[in-house]
């Protein structure tokens, strides 16, 4: 069996866009995030050691986010997916990134993906 760990409206600043308005300074996004992960061993020890840390998920994605200066979303969803499966060993990511403000008339605009591993 595995379980999930998440993260919901994780704020984030980076530099993105295409249109020479958006180039100038890092804008907000938001991230929404599940991870596949086998959480027993951690429920067992009760130890962070055996657990995903969202705290230092959360931060190595800001600053991954703010290092950034993709053109497409898309490009910086990619990166936010492997960075967790290859550095925290997540088996399966499920990631939202919206880009509040991107359109006039709709809250936000942006990407949802899938990598790595959903199966039992």
């Amino acid at each position: 069996m595995i379980d999930t760990v998440f993260i919901e409206g994780l704020r984030l600043e980076a530099l993105i866009g295409v249109h020479d308005r958006e180039r100038h300074a890092p804008q907000p996004l938001l991230l929404d995030l599940r991870m596949r992960f086998d959480v027993r061993i951690a429920a067992v020890s009760d130890t962070l050691a055996d657990a995903l840390d969202y705290e230092s998920i959360s931060r190595r994605l800001a600053e991954f986010a703010a290092q950034t200066d993709f053109m497409l979303i898309e490009t910086l969803a990619e990166g936010c997916a492997a960075l967790v499966l290859e550095e925290f060993g997540a088996r399966g990511v499920w990631l939202k990134l919206s880009k509040p403000g991107a359109l006039p008339n709709a809250t936000a605009a942006g990407v949802e993906i899938q990598r790595g591993s959903f199966g039992e």
